[in-house]
């Protein structure tokens, strides 16, 4: 896309004259936010005039469900999950967006063709497409490789602790994937008592050797430290520490757990003109195809893939790293929100009684 053309979209119904020349954007912390920085952040402020202030948070859905229930909304766009963004815009807190007013494709397809499915939604916009991963220390597996989500749960062929996120929604289904279960069949399979009796039997060979983790920068670190020899965590921090700091880590895509990231609008953002400006240039097709030069996540709109090309260091093609790489996609599991929606209370309920049991 022209760079008048993005100026153009991007500055199309800012107030200068406002009073509050800023927009507050909450977001994950670490190489994630890096990226965002680098690719809305930055070139935003540059050509709107507008400060961008970047909260970190473990889960922005967290902070932004405490602000709507205080009465004391202070940040302007979240970065949510789908399953969040579903709940919180059925409950009246977010902001309905439009699709005819985000930008259209360098070629003129409008926005509402362009991104992928399920990446628009009433109140919210995708940037990304995600997946959780598992990863291992390569100098713990030199002759013998785990290559599976199977050899995750095979601690006497491939010894050593495991890490795993505290939350049922990306643990039980890859007991599942590793159980045999096909990944189209996983959400059939763990609708039934039967399936999620066999998911906590299968977690149940490995419990005694899991480091649990519940922020995204944890199992990256359980892994340099040593503290576990295998772990699931979000492709993009496994790639960061990878490609970017140089540990010694490999990824097993088999059995990934692929998701979109979400912007909102909360309906009390204290600069809600600044927000959708903010959210209409961060989600362009150009825009989402500069952060794939800082992280390995997959850009929301069809329009960026062919704009994806190397890594900031300028010798690593990004393409392979994308969770949606054909080659990576062949055991993946896409999140389904509805799924969640309907199961998500009994299913936390059951997996923390389970990490409570002995």
């Amino acid at each position: 896309m022209k760079t008048t053309l993005i100026m153009s979209t991007a500055l199309a119904g800012i107030a200068f004259g406002a009073t509050a020349q800023e927009v507050n954007v909450v977001s994950w912390g670490g190489a994630y936010e890096t990226s965002q920085v680098e690719a809305y952040n930055k070139p935003f402020a540059e050509e709107s005039g507008i400060k961008v202030n970047m909260i970190a948070a473990d889960n922005p859905a967290t902070p932004l469900r405490a602000q709507v229930e205080a009465g004391n909304v202070t940040g302007d766009v979240f970065d949510v999950e789908v399953s969040d963004a579903i709940r919180l815009c059925d409950e009246g807190a977010l902001m309905e967006i439009d699709p005819a007013d985000l930008p259209a494709a360098p070629d003129g397809t409008p926005a509402a063709d362009d991104f992928v499915d399920g990446a628009l939604l009433d109140c919210a916009v995708a940037n990304i497409v995600w997946g959780t991963v598992i990863s291992y220390n390569t100098t713990k597996f030199t002759d013998n490789p785990p290559t599976t989500a199977a050899d995750f749960f095979d601690t006497e062929t491939f010894p050593g602790k495991r890490g795993l996120p505290k939350n049922p929604k990306r643990t039980l289904y890859l007991a599942l994937i590793a159980d045999g279960v096909p990944a189209a069949e996983v959400y059939d399979v763990l609708g039934t008592d039967e399936g999620v009796q066999r998911a906590f039997d299968k977690l149940d060979t490995i419990k005694d050797e899991v480091v649990w983790w519940e922020a995204g920068a944890q199992p990256v670190q359980l892994l340099a430290d040593g503290e576990v020899s295998m772990t699931t965590a979000y492709n993009g921090r496994i790639f960061d520490a990878m490609v970017g700091e140089g540990q010694p880590f490999e990824v097993i895509w088999d059995g990934q757990y692929m998701d979109l990231d979400m912007f909102v609008i909360p309906v009390d953002a204290p600069n809600p003109e600044n927000a959708m400006e903010y959210l209409k240039f961060a989600t362009d097709t150009q825009r989402l195809a500069d952060q794939a030069q800082y992280i390995s996540y997959g850009p929301a709109r069809k329009s960026s893939a062919a704009l994806v090309g190397m890594y900031k260091d300028g010798k690593t093609e990004m393409a392979p790293h994308m969770p949606t790489a054909p080659e990576n996609l062949e055991s993946a599991v896409l999140d389904d929100p509805e799924f969640w929606a309907d199961h998500a209370a009994e299913l936390s309920e059951r997996f923390n009684s389970w990490l409570a049991s002995s």
